[in-house]
């Protein structure tokens, strides 16, 4: 299965207008995808994207351009073509002299990336998760590049937890199948909504079987306090509420903003200080205990996560979906975060990030960590209706996927309607 050509387009969807995705450090985020499509010579297409906010969408679309000539006649029929793929499109040593690993090219490689895996599952008819939980221990382990990781986690310790987890699989499986996986979800929580809306969305989340909901602080602590003692009242004491900086703070603002929020029960802090900040968050986490830290959606690479689990700076670990280099590494990161026992709580705030993470938490509950005790992925309610096949919450809990792919194609129409600058949506604005 021979790729032929790639295609790459530039689509926004202009949720700034309703404050949708707003936070403390984003206030106007329009929610776009740098997407792909990758042809066959058999027929089949993958799909795949990255996510930005808006202005430098059409960079990314640039650099995935760029990448696409590792790509085109290139094999990516199974696991170890794909990770050949992802190593051709990380190792070029000129393009990795613009990260390395990490920033825009990388973000680049994570959309072409995950439309190969969109390309393998489709074509095995299977969805991505059942395709990953499939494959071999062996297999997994041969997609990751362990260069950086050996001091952390090394191959045969992978291998080892890998098939650990083979025991019982099947029945994982079923039950993934029959009772999906648990979520909790941000849309009570931006930072543009007033308290009125945040207290109705609060309720009915709680009303739709929700048992966690999270709130965006970090712009003015007494705004923080009076939502979060609304949202509190509103939910009652059993309902788990994290909190979200989005990176707003310094390390002792962010320890005392929390101090003055902990009456409030918060269940953990996320993004307080700059996601580079590997030892910052390793002294927030220390001084504010036993409130939680999590982080991940900005972290650029496998090795940043390798660090933040060595540091012990965080109770949660956030990967993303399409920050990384797609599928690959986001195996190794699961786990580096098994070694560790981290449970892994993916971000999922932007468009069709759900639709992707859930089949990364599957597995990861099928043939990883065997567990979802403290797990839980991310929902937000809107832009599902531009895919063909949506994310699906029942009673607070992800759907199992159960058509073929990575869940990643949206709509024809969609991709007509919100192309930028010159689909319908753009043109009339």
């Amino acid at each position: 299965m021979t790729v032929t050509a790639v295609d790459v387009l530039d689509v926004r969807f202009p949720t700034s207008r309703s404050l949708d995705g707003s936070d403390a450090m984003n206030p106007d985020p329009d929610y776009s995808a740098a997407y792909v499509v990758l042809h066959t010579d058999d027929g089949h297409e993958g799909h795949g994207f990255t996510f930005t906010i808006g202005r430098g969408n059409d960079i990314c679309c640039a650099a995935i351009e760029t990448l696409s000539e590792y790509v085109v006649g290139t094999d990516v029929d199974g696991p170890a073509a794909l990770g050949d793929l992802y190593r051709r499109l990380t190792h070029d040593s000129q393009i990795r002299w613009l990260g390395p690993e990490k920033g825009v090219m990388h973000l680049a490689a994570a959309a072409l990336v995950n439309a190969a895996w969109d390309l393998a599952a489709r074509r095995a008819g299977l969805p991505l998760w059942r395709y990953l939980s499939g494959l071999s221990p062996e297999e997994v382990v041969d997609c990751i590049d362990w260069r950086y990781l050996s001091d952390a986690l090394t191959p045969e310790e992978a291998l080892a937890f890998l098939r650990e987890a083979e025991a019982g699989k099947a029945e994982r499986i079923e039950e993934v199948e029959r009772n999906g996986y648990p979520a909790y979800t941000t849309s009570p929580g931006w930072l543009g909504y007033d308290d009125e809306k945040v207290v109705r969305l609060a309720r009915e989340a709680v009303a739709a079987g929700y048992t966690q909901i999270k709130l965006k602080v970090g712009a003015d602590l007494e705004d923080d306090r009076r939502r979060f003692a609304a949202a509190r009242s509103a939910v009652g004491p059993g309902v788990r509420i994290a909190v979200d900086a989005n990176q707003r703070w310094d390390v002792d603002q962010a320890v005392e903003w929390m101090k003055a929020l902990a009456e409030f029960d918060p269940w953990w802090i996320e993004e307080p200080t700059s996601p580079d900040d590997v030892l910052g968050h390793a002294a927030i986490r220390k001084r504010l205990a036993p409130i939680k830290v999590a982080t991940g959606e900005h972290v650029h690479n496998r090795v940043m996560f390798k660090q933040l689990l060595q540091a012990g700076a965080i109770d949660f670990l956030q990967l993303d979906a399409a920050r990384v280099a797609g599928v690959n590494e986001n195996l190794a990161i699961l786990l580096l975060a098994r070694k560790f026992d981290v449970p892994v709580c993916p971000h999922a705030g932007g468009v069709g990030l759900c639709e992707l993470v859930c089949h990364l938490s599957m597995f990861d509950y099928t043939s990883v960590s065997a567990t979802m005790e403290d797990r839980v992925i991310e929902y937000v309610d809107h832009l599902h209706e531009h895919f063909t096949a949506p994310t699906v919450i029942e009673r607070g809990r992800y759907r199992a996927p159960t058509e073929p792919g990575f869940s990643a194609e949206m709509r024809r129409d969609s991709l007509v309607r919100f192309s930028y600058p010159h689909g319908p949506e753009w043109r009339s604005n």
